[in-house]
């Protein structure tokens, strides 16, 4: 057997796709995503500068909602509560812009969503709420609030200040969304604290061997405090472009983003039992589905596929994951 044979047979092996799909994800998700550009241009659409532009205005949003889902299952949790906070803050803004402001707006709502992000840390880190649970049951907390505050201004919805249609819609040269402005600093910020800080590193200490992170002297509550705060804002931030992109804003405008939210750090491979995965992964997922939805649509498919090809999608793709791991 010659030396090129044995490499090309070690680069086919089962083991040799584990390792990288353990250690380096980004790379077959990148595959992934060639793949599916490559399966829209021979569809009915094409492929363009205007069509790539748009995709990554849409996934931009989502990116975002899947840093919250990324942040919180790296410590072997997750938050259900991102979709309501998200919509929460848009409608909140767009409500009281009239007469306040849109800087003050902006504040109050981020304001808002920090608290129920704070009371859900508390109750996740102090009384010990399984995240699931807490999560779910702060959503309907946010969304019923949402709706008392709807009917005190007596609106079934709101305009979206101009502010926010710019930077949610608008295109630079039609090639580049401004929307970039936020999402870029927001992303690298993030990426930097997960590989460079100490925050980030306790997150995966937490995530990966609580038992031995709390015999080293590491504060959980602490960090899950902390942590549930972050990802309320970044879902508060993600609302923002929602009712931008969308021009609307009402009390279950990004509902529909919650599972593709999970999906996207899931396929990202952030690990659902904690302890491993990363950003830059959940980026790519973000741009995986986004895509998805577009082929889907070109080929007529309802919303209803999409939503069952998601949920399909976070079982295989978590399932496959935890078995990589397992067998690390």
């Amino acid at each position: 057997m010659t030396a090129s044979t044995t490499t090309a047979s070690t680069w086919l092996s089962a083991g040799t796709w584990r390792r990288l799909f353990r250690d380096k994800p980004l790379i077959p998700l990148s595959g992934l995503l060639v793949l599916l550009v490559v399966l829209f241009e021979l569809g009915p659409s094409s492929v363009n500068v205007n069509w790539m532009a748009v995709t990554v205005r849409a996934a931009i949003p989502l990116a975002i909602l899947g840093a919250c889902q990324t942040l919180t299952m790296l410590t072997g949790g997750i938050d259900l509560s991102v979709a309501a906070i998200a919509s929460m803050t848009g409608f909140l803004t767009a409500t009281l812009v009239g007469d306040l402001g849109l800087p003050t707006a902006l504040a109050i709502s981020l304001g808002a969503a920090a608290l129920a992000g704070l009371i859900s840390g508390i109750g996740i880190g102090v009384f010990r709420v399984h995240p699931l649970i807490m999560t779910l049951g702060m959503s309907l907390i946010v969304l019923g609030l949402a709706n008392v505050w709807q009917v005190q201004r007596r609106q079934t919805g709101a305009g979206v200040p101009p502010e926010l249609r710019e930077v949610g819609i608008r295109m630079f040269a039609d090639i580049l969304p401004y929307s970039l402005i936020i999402f870029v600093p927001l992303a690298a910020i993030i990426l930097f604290s997960l590989r460079r800080t100490g925050y980030g590193r306790l997150l995966y200490a937490v995530g990966d061997n609580p038992v031995a992170a709390r015999l080293s002297g590491v504060k959980a509550w602490q960090v899950l405090i902390v942590l549930y705060v972050i990802s309320a804002l970044l879902a508060g931030i993600a609302g923002f472009l929602y009712a931008g992109l969308n021009n609307t804003a009402s009390v279950s405008l990004v509902d529909s983003a919650l599972l593709p939210s999970v999906a996207a750090a899931v396929i990202g491979g952030t690990s659902i039992l904690g302890g491993r995965g990363g950003y830059a992964g959940t980026i790519v997922g973000a741009l995986i589905l986004q895509v998805t939805i577009s082929l889907l649509a070109s080929l007529g498919y309802p919303e209803a596929v999409r939503q069952i090809l998601f949920g399909s999608v976070i079982v295989l793709v978590a399932a496959a994951y935890t078995r990589v791991t397992e067998e690390s």
